[in-house]
């Protein structure tokens, strides 16, 4: 009897709709062709309400009005934590579906940021991807390059604060981001991806701006010193203890460009004027075209940042490299690659459906070595009470 996989989609994050089109074509489609799961799709509205049904799998229900219509007229599932995780749908008859695993498919905020694997560690059942703690590391910039500093990994010169310290001492903040770090910077708001929220500055008003739009999406701001000569690449990772790389892909900009929200997902990869490219959404280098020594300390560099950060099932590892001094800096980590990166994959001869079908492996992997920790105690304690 096949199992039954549930996965996880949508959210209260500004990263929704990347996170429909990542479940619909990278995740529920590959499952379903494998023929070994029974899938259930788990919407999740902006307005945090769940809903389960086979229509959700349908991506013309999320052109315009669709998926507003169809969770207005129908009823959200409620959980029940009974030996494991069981969907329930509400109606003339209670209907409840157990879930053996999950498979979040969640970008951003509630989701990719630990939130949604809590829940599923206190249900007891495996899930695919990173691990709570490694999750909510990973979509932490600040705490990541903290960490690749602890490891004597480089990173590009930094500073944070945060939203709170920014609205009182707007004046200081800025004064110390240009007396530590030199233009152009970056500006991020330190839990995002996707490219929101981002911006790249020349100047102190583009900087006071920058950091305002930052301050609207996050309540801790990232500001990053450029790195010069650079060269951009993202190295995608599978595995649990033993690690497994894609190809090094190299994004491919115009001069000093950066991809953006709108350039990377509605663009089809390219700036204005730009032509368009081959690779992710259609920019990309692939494999990097780097010598062999660099193209190596990226693969060394990308998986020692996995391990550090505890990372599992999959990541992907963003890197900078100063292409005279030949340094690797990391930039970032992103728990759960729009699309699982799978074009990446398929270049490096994993297809769409053995790279979920190893995904769903590596987190029953995981679960059954978790289940043999001990994590309860015996003692006299509450007899003295």
């Amino acid at each position: 009897m096949n199992k039954t996989i549930a996965v996880f989609f949508g959210g209260r994050s500004t990263e929704h709709d990347i996170s429909v089109i990542t479940a619909l074509s990278s995740v529920i489609k590959p499952l379903e062709l494998s023929k070994k799961y029974n899938v259930v799709p788990v919407y999740i509205a902006k307005d945090g309400r769940w809903f389960s049904d086979d229509k959700l799998k349908d991506v013309s229900l999320f052109r315009g009005q669709g998926i507003d219509d169809f969770c207005a007229k129908s009823k959200p599932i409620s959980l029940v934590f009974d030996g494991g995780l069981i969907f329930r749908k509400s109606g003339l008859s209670n209907k409840d579906v157990r879930i053996d695993i999950a498979f979040p498919a969640m970008h951003g905020s509630y989701g990719e940021d630990g939130s949604l694997m809590g829940l599923l560690r206190m249900a007891g059942i495996p899930f695919v991807g990173c691990d709570m703690a490694a999750s909510a590391l990973a979509m932490d910039k600040v705490l990541t390059k903290q960490v690749a500093q602890a490891n004597n990994v480089p990173t590009s010169k930094f500073v944070s604060f945060s939203k709170t310290d920014f609205n009182k001492n707007h004046d200081e903040i800025i004064k110390m981001v240009i007396s530590d770090l030199k233009f152009p910077q970056f500006v991020k708001p330190a839990h995002l991806g996707s490219s929101i929220g981002i911006a790249k500055v020349d100047n102190i008003e583009e900087l006071s701006n920058a950091v305002e739009v930052a301050a609207y999406y996050d309540d801790k701001i990232i500001v990053e010193e450029s790195v010069e000569n650079l060269i951009e690449v993202t190295v995608p990772i599978i595995g649990n203890d033993n690690l497994q790389t894609g190809l090094v892909e190299r994004p491919l900009a115009h001069g000093d460009d950066f991809f953006d929200f709108e350039t990377k997902y509605l663009n089809g990869g390219k700036k204005a004027g730009g032509a368009k490219q081959t690779g992710s959404q259609g920019y990309s280098e692939l494999p990097a075209k780097l010598s062999e020594s660099l193209y190596e300390a990226s693969l060394n560099t990308a998986k020692k940042m996995y391990t550090a950060t505890g990372c599992g099932g999959i990541a992907r590892i963003d890197l900078l490299i100063d292409s005279k001094s030949e340094i690797v800096y990391f930039n970032e980590i992103n728990p759960l690659p729009g699309d699982l990166y799978a074009h990446n994959w398929r270049a490096a001869g994993i297809s769409s459906v053995d790279l979920a079908v190893r995904l769903v492996e590596l987190a029953e992997d995981r679960f059954i070595r978790n289940q043999k920790i001990e994590t309860t105690f015996s003692s006299n304690f509450l007899k003295q009470f």
